[in-house]
């Protein structure tokens, strides 16, 4: 057997989710494994609404991730049917890592996850994470390994990683790529996820529209891609028209800002953004529209992808 053949008889290949509460760096991990900017990110709660994959290419291994919205309690039928989402995700994957950050306590939350995991997903192996070590002392991070490895039991593997400053990043795919079965790749090298790019653009317009707002606006807003065309008479531009939904018009209001600057800034950002996801030139038309307590309606939150 040449080392090539030997190589590919040892490729291994699945899916990884990571799990966590909302705020523990799951999606920032996500995209410092792929590579790229496949997940948004934000300080903001409950940021992530789909199940995005990224897809990390390393020679020896294919992981596809799954990024999940964190799990909580829902107090809304969105978040109700986010959870859902996260549970049935645990039972389609290979490996599962639970994110704790350095910088906080394990506590309540953490271990209510842990038992939805292991209820939701026998058999399948865990890794547990501490995340964000770039906050903290090494003093700290040792700590809450050991607080970690004390959670899960001595037999599961606990990683310590920083995505913002990549320290331990590899090790985080090596773990993982050993926990995966052997097989072949799922996708071709270069793709870094399977999202449509409608997706991906309408949650980097909502990234935008979440920095600097008020604590209860995050959860009420929802972008719309609404049409994608060829601008006329100017080569290589795309002419993108988005609506973002909230549930009031005081909502409304402070999305658009003072004689619209704050959408203005929500708009600039967002595209350049998007011009890096698309490789071209956009004109970005954001629309501000209310849609009563959409997150409580079903058929609203049909129409809006969820």
């Amino acid at each position: 057997m040449t080392d090539l053949e030997s190589d590919r008889a040892e490729f291994r290949s699945g899916f990884v989710c990571f799990v966590g509460r909302p705020n523990t760096g799951k999606s920032t991990l996500t995209n410092a494994l792929v590579g790229s900017k496949i997940a948004i990110t934000s300080s903001r709660p409950q940021t992530t609404r789909h199940t995005i994959r990224g897809i990390v290419h390393r020679d020896h291994a294919q992981l596809i991730l799954v990024d999940t919205p964190g799990l909580h309690r829902p107090r809304t039928l969105l978040g109700q049917r986010l959870n859902d989402l996260v549970r049935d995700t645990y039972s389609e994957v290979d490996a599962i890592g639970l994110c704790i950050p350095a910088d906080e306590k394990i506590g309540p939350g953490d271990r209510w996850i842990l038992e939805q995991v292991k209820h939701n997903a026998r058999g399948t192996t865990i890794v547990g994470l501490v995340t964000k070590i770039d906050k903290v002392s090494k003093q700290r991070v040792m700590e809450q390994l050991l607080a970690l490895s004390k959670l899960l039991g001595p037999e599961t593997e606990v990683v310590p990683v920083s995505a913002a400053s990549g320290e331990q990043v590899e090790v985080v795919v090596d773990v993982f790529a050993k926990a995966l079965p052997l097989g072949p790749a799922f996708y071709p090298d270069g793709d870094l996820t399977d999202e449509p790019e409608e997706t991906l653009m309408a949650e980097l317009i909502r990234e935008a529209a979440l920095e600097g707002v008020h604590d209860e606006l995050p959860h009420s807003l929802a972008v719309v891609i609404e049409e994608i065309e060829p601008r006329e008479g100017h080569e290589n531009m795309l002419d993108v028209r988005a609506t973002l939904y909230v549930e009031r018009q005081s909502q409304k209001a402070i999305v658009i800002g003072k004689a619209g600057s704050r959408l203005r800034d929500v708009g600039t950002a967002a595209r350049i953004q998007i011009e890096k996801l698309l490789g071209t030139r956009i004109y970005l038309d954001i629309h501000v529209k209310v849609a009563k307590d959409w997150q409580r309606d079903p058929k609203q939150l049909g129409r809006l992808g969820f």
